[in-house]
C-alpha cells in the first residue's frame, strides 16, 4: 500500500494518466538521460506529445483541443515530470502560452493560434527582461503604432521553450505615462521579419528543453494585440495564476520521483550489517517527506478544482507553488543523501532530479515572491474583517487606528516595580 495521498481521479483524469504513463515507459524515461547528457531539445518526444493531442489538452474543442479540466492538466504535467522532467516543462510552456490565449484572444486569433499549439508549434510567454523579472511592472520594451500595426522593439530574457516555439506573447510597454496600465501584449512569430532569437542559455537543468532570448525590431499587424491596449499585466498575472498550479505539478513530480528513488535505495542497500531504512537517520527524513508531499499534493489538487476562474486560485495557486516546489528540494536533497557518493555522481538519476528541480523555485515567481503576495493578501483579508476571532484583543494602546495614536498612554506601575 502506497502511504501517500493521491488525488481520486475521474474517468478524465484516469485516462490520460495511462496516455501519459504509456509514453513516460516507450519514450520518455528510456531518452531522459540522454536529453540531459547531450542538452537536445526533444523533437521526436514533442511528435508524441502531439499525436497523443496532449499539447491540445486543455484547450476548448471548438479550437481543436480535448476541453479538459485543470485536474487533468495538473495529472498529466505530474506524470511526465516523474519520467522526463524536460518533456514535462515543454508541456507546461504549452499549456500557458495556450491559456493566456483563451483568456484574452478575440476568436480569430483563437482560431489561429490555438490550431497552433495543438499542432505542435507553441507559443511561448516573453515577459522577462534584464531589468523586469519578478517586477514585471519595470518593462522597456516597446509596442508604438505605426499606422494600424504596431513596431515592437527591445530584448526578451529566459524564454521557455525559444526557439522551439514558433509564436510568442510579448509584453512591451504601449504608453509609457500610464505605468503599469501601459503594458499590452501583442503577439509575434518567427516568422516575422526583426524577430529572432539571440541567444540559449546553456542551464544547469531542465537540459533537454530549451531557453532562450528573443530580440525584437519589427513591425506587425494591428490585430495581433490581445484584449486591449493597457490589458499585458492582467492577461500576464492571470496567466500566471495557472502557470503557478502547473509548477506546483512539476514540482510534486520532482518529489515523487526522488521520494520513490530514496525508498527504494533505503531498504536495498545495507551497512552494517542491516537494510539503512532500519536507521532512523534515514526513515524519519522519508517518514516527514512522505507527509510534506501528501500536504503538498492536496494543496495543489485543491488549487487545480478551484479552477482558473474562481477568486481562490490566486491565494491557492501562490501557496501550492510555494510548498510543491520546496517540497520538492527537499525530496531531491534527501534522495542524494540516501544514495550518498553515488547519488553524486552521472548518471544517477537523482542527481540529475537535483539540478532539474532547482529552477521550480526560482521561474513563474520566485518562492520569495509567493511569500511577498501572500503577505499582502493576508493584510487585505485582516483590514477586511475577514478574520474574526471568537475573544477579543486589548492592549494599551486599544484598537486606535495608527494616525490617531499621538497622544501617549498613561504607563500603569505594576506591584513589582513598586517592590523597587
Amino acid at each position: 500500500m502506497n502511504v501517500l495521498w493521491e488525488p481520486e481521479l475521474g474517468q478524465e483524469e484516469s485516462h490520460w494518466l495511462d496516455v501519459v504513463r504509456t509514453l513516460n515507459r516507450e519514450h520518455f524515461a528510456p531518452l531522459a538521460g540522454e536529453l540531459d547528457r547531450d542538452q537536445r531539445y526533444p523533437w521526436e518526444n514533442v511528435e508524441k506529445l502531439v499525436d497523443a493531442g496532449i499539447p491540445g489538452l486543455m484547450i476548448d474543442r471548438e479550437f481543436g483541443g480535448h476541453g479538459a479540466q485543470l485536474t487533468t492538466g495538473v495529472t498529466v504535467m505530474t506524470e511526465l515530470t516523474r519520467a522526463c522532467a524536460a518533456t514535462g516543462a515543454i508541456f507546461a510552456i504549452q499549456a500557458m502560452g495556450a491559456n493566456s490565449l483563451a483568456g484574452a484572444g478575440s476568436t480569430e486569433q483563437k482560431e489561429y493560434y490555438l490550431s497552433e499549439v495543438v499542432a505542435g508549434r507553441a507559443i511561448s510567454f516573453a515577459l522577462t527582461e534584464r531589468g523586469a523579472g519578478s517586477d514585471p511592472s519595470a518593462i522597456q520594451a516597446t509596442g508604438t503604432r505605426v499606422g494600424d500595426d504596431w513596431h515592437l522593439n527591445g530584448e526578451k530574457i529566459f524564454i521557455g521553450n525559444g526557439g522551439a516555439s514558433e509564436h510568442y506573447i510579448a509584453f512591451v510597454r504601449t504608453d509609457p505615462s500610464a505605468g503599469r496600465r501601459g503594458i499590452s501584449a501583442i503577439m509575434t512569430s518567427l516568422s516575422d521579419e526583426g524577430t529572432e532569437v539571440t541567444k540559449y542559455a546553456d542551464r544547469m537543468g531542465l537540459r533537454g528543453s530549451r531557453t532562450s532570448n528573443l530580440m525584437m525590431d519589427t513591425l506587425v499587424p494591428g490585430d495581433r494585440l490581445l484584449g486591449e491596449p493597457g490589458d499585458g499585466l492582467r492577461i500576464a498575472m492571470a496567466t500566471l495564476n495557472t502557470g503557478r498550479v502547473m509548477i506546483a505539478a512539476q514540482g510534486i513530480g520532482f518529489a515523487l520521483a526522488a521520494y520513490e528513488y530514496a525508498a527504494n535505495e533505503a531498504v536495498r542497500r545495507s551497512t552494517f550489517g542491516q537494510p539503512i531504512m532500519d536507521n532512523q537517520g534515514i526513515s524519519f527524513p522519508l517518514a516527514d517527506l512522505a507527509t510534506e508531499i501528501s500536504a503538498a499534493r492536496m494543496l495543489t489538487w485543491e488549487a487545480a478544482q478551484a479552477g482558473p476562474d474562481s477568486p481562490r486560485t490566486r491565494a491557492l495557486a501562490s501557496m501550492a507553488k510555494l510548498k510543491a516546489t520546496e517540497v520538492a528540494g527537499k525530496a531531491v536533497d534527501v534522495a542524494v543523501q540516501v544514495f550518498g557518493g553515488d547519488g553524486y555522481c552521472k548518471p544517477n538519476p537523482v542527481e540529475q532530479l537535483y539540478r532539474d528541480q532547482r529552477i521550480s523555485t526560482i521561474y513563474e515567481g520566485t518562492s520569495e515572491i509567493q511569500r511577498l503576495s501572500l503577505g499582502r493578501m493576508i493584510a487585505q483579508a485582516a483590514e477586511s474583517g475577514a478574520y474574526q476571532p471568537y475573544r477579543e484583543v486589548t492592549t494599551a494602546y486599544g484598537h486606535a487606528p495608527f494616525g490617531e495614536r499621538d497622544a501617549q498612554p498613561e504607563i500603569p506601575v505594576l506591584d513589582h516595580e513598586v517592590a523597587r
